[in-house]
């Protein structure tokens, strides 16, 4: 019942808005349109204020250093481009002899205990 009669109040707000502004668009139109415009400018000049002051917060600055290091390790990990030029003779022979890669030092192995029998001696 308590929603009901919220739901009429709500109702008769809106209904009288615009009522009210369909009146006063008829009755002074550039009055209207000027009303409009202040309302606007005032919402944007809120709204810019509200997020150059609001910008430096905690989240924003962890989502910074979060990119700042993503671009970091990709430009580490990143393969360099291949020449262009065609490889001579004796550099196929350099390329046999390369050493081998090395796994990222930032990947580990952890061994599990899957195939490991228990060791019932020690219980």
């Amino acid at each position: 019942m308590n929603n009901r009669t919220s739901l009429y109040i709500v109702a008769g707000l809106i209904g009288l808005a615009i009522i009210g502004i369909i009146g006063r668009l008829v009755n002074d139109p550039a009055g209207f349109l000027q009303s409009i415009a202040v309302m606007a400018l005032i919402g944007a000049a809120v709204y810019f204020l509200f997020r150059r002051f609001y910008k430096a917060g905690p989240m924003k600055k962890e989502q910074q250093a979060f990119v700042k290091a993503a671009k970091k390790s990709k430009r580490k990990y990143q393969k360099e481009p291949a020449s262009t030029r065609k490889a001579s003779v004796g550099s196929l022979t350099s390329l046999r002899k390369t050493k081998a890669r090395k796994s990222p030092s930032h990947l580990t192995v952890i061994d599990g205990k899957k195939g490991k029998k228990k060791n019932r001696a020690s219980l």
